[in-house]
């Protein structure tokens, strides 16, 4: 409530609006955990990047289970919620709300830093290596068509 009174939507819709239209590629890598608002907003990245075992959505799942009756409306539900809102590097991919997910080292991110550091380097590189050739009015097509397609579930066909 405090954040809406602050003018939180307004701030997120001005960025997106801006990142939506720059001529130059926009790379994302979610690290860790992106979440809220601000996870809609870094959507709109030609490329979208999430190390392997980071989150990313809309909604934290304890926010989701409190606000949601499926869940009861209670945070004590998060663990549910948590796999509903397939939030995973895995299941982003999947839904095509990612673009690539970059495996930790063993253990996790932080047992390594010098090789994330690495591998965080080479998937930027690789992706504006992918979009460099772009013109600027493709690559806003190109953003505002990836974008628009999130979301979009197909059912599959019956089979006679």
């Amino acid at each position: 409530m405090e954040a809406e009174e602050r003018g939180i939507c307004e701030a997120i819709a001005s960025s997106m609006m801006t990142m939506s239209q720059l001529a130059v590629p926009i790379v994302v890598v979610v690290i860790g955990e992106g979440g809220s608002g601000g996870a809609i907003a870094l959507a709109v990245g030609d490329w979208v990047a999430m190390l392997e075992h980071a989150i990313y959505s809309v909604i934290p799942p304890e926010g989701c289970a409190a606000i949601l009756s499926t869940f009861g409306r209670t945070a004590s539900r998060a663990a549910e919620a948590a796999e509903a809102l397939q939030l995973t590097a895995e299941a982003t991919f999947e839904l095509g709300v990612i673009d690539e997910v970059v495996e930790e080292p063993l253990g996790g991110a932080h047992r390594d830093l010098e090789a994330m550091a690495q591998r965080i380097k080479s998937s930027i590189l690789r992706s504006l290596e992918g979009l460099s050739h772009l013109t600027p009015a493709e690559l806003i097509d190109r953003r505002y068509r990836k974008f628009r397609r999130m979301g979009q579930v197909s059912e599959p066909q019956a089979t006679e």
